[in-house]
């Protein structure tokens, strides 16, 4: 299984790899009151790309951290009716 997916990577790779190499045209990238970015597609490709993966994380951390701090907040109201709970069940202890 290790060997297949070894293979798969390297299959990968190798076609990542010819579509660098033959979209390394220069292209240009126009933005606002005229500036002009000049680079590689691939480049300008590779860079929307992980823009738009990190535009997504920050758009889930909000998410994220609201239900971690939910989570944190459960756990303490479990215990505590643990704690309640081994209260009420243990009888109390007799001084001899």
């Amino acid at each position: 299984m290790r060997y297949v997916l070894w293979l798969l990577r390297i299959v990968l790779f190798l076609l990542l790899l010819g579509f660098a190499v033959k979209n390394s045209d220069p292209v240009s990238v126009h933005y606002y009151f005229g500036a002009e970015w000049r680079a590689p597609l691939v480049f300008v490709l590779l860079l929307c790309l992980c823009a738009g993966a990190a535009l997504g994380i920050l758009a889930a951390l909000g998410q994220l951290f609201r239900q971690r701090r939910e989570i944190l907040e459960l756990k303490r109201e479990l215990r505590a009716q643990a704690r309640s709970q081994v209260q009420t069940l243990s009888p109390p202890i007799e001084p001899s």
